[in-house]
């Protein structure tokens, strides 16, 4: 009842078949001047998100338990609850589940522990349905987050359900088959266009476009940025391996190396908390 993203299986396989299919028998699709194609779908690339996808959902059947014992916690502790048959309940909720994946994200680029985990999803030079699979297999960055949600009175079901509802929004956003859409809808929600530059690695777009479903918290704490020029999908220093493990864990891996030969533990933690990229 809860995950929907576990039912949700089946429309992203059928998503993912009609994009491909798109890109097959539209190999006139070109950007801008009319150069430029789009890169589409490539098989190792592709089997790598999938496989990274199929990874996560595996290792969440563990992590949702503990989670959901967390969350039952908190919400035991807490005098506070939330009635869920209000209206207005649930619109609080959507809002603030909102503003948790907000920071949930950009923490999660901006600390290079978080980075760690988070990366992943950013490590394909490719941009389609696919790329929304790729995801960590070191999920436990994301809970203290929505902590304050349990306290806050809301069941866990209902944050679970929240967390759900997010992600497979998210998910429709990662093609390039769309272009920019209507002018309001551009303005109040995370389109294709606005999470293209998210995923580029191009100077103007790094640590940009971090919503989930509303561009609200992007535009009043100054970090949207439209889509302005190609976006050049990918990291800084791209790694070049299509290994599931070695794309789960290899930025912990350089990150336990950076701590390893750390002069001292200011320097260890800074390696820790600040930006990935950081040097002494």
């Amino acid at each position: 009842m809860v995950d929907l993203l576990q039912k949700a299986v089946p429309i992203f396989v059928l998503s993912l078949l009609i994009e491909w299919a798109a890109y097959y028998f539209l190999r006139d699709d070109h950007d801008g001047d009319g150069t430029d194609p789009k890169k589409g779908y490539a098989l190792r690339d592709t089997a790598t998100s999938l496989s990274m996808g199929v990874g996560n959902l595996l290792i969440n059947v563990v992590w949702k338990g503990v989670v959901v014992t967390i969350y039952a916690a908190l919400y035991e502790l807490t005098p506070l609850r939330l009635p869920p048959g209000a209206w207005w309940v649930w619109v609080l909720l959507f809002f603030l589940d909102d503003f948790a994946y907000y920071w949930f994200h950009r923490i999660s680029h901006e600390v290079r522990l978080f980075w760690a985990s988070h990366v992943v999803h950013h490590s394909s030079q490719h941009y389609n349905l696919s790329t929304a699979l790729r995801q960590t297999w070191v999920p436990m960055t994301a809970l203290p987050f929505w902590l304050p949600l349990a306290l806050l009175g809301f069941e866990p079901w209902m944050i679970l359900l929240a967390q759900s509802w997010n992600l497979l929004y998210q998910f429709f956003v990662h093609t390039e088959r769309v272009g920019r859409l209507p002018r309001l809808i551009e303005y109040v929600f995370s389109t294709p266009s606005h999470h293209r530059a998210h995923h580029g690695s191009n100077d103007v777009y790094l640590d940009k476009n971090y919503a989930g479903i509303l561009m609200l918290w992007d535009r009043l704490l100054g970090t949207f940025q439209p889509e302005t020029e190609r976006v050049r999908y990918g990291l800084v220093q791209n790694i070049h391996t299509h290994n599931p493990v070695g794309v789960a864990f290899h930025e912990f891996a350089a990150l336990w190396r950076d701590v390893r030969h750390a002069r001292g533990w200011r320097e260890r933690l800074n390696y820790l908390l600040r930006p990935p990229g950081w040097k002494p």
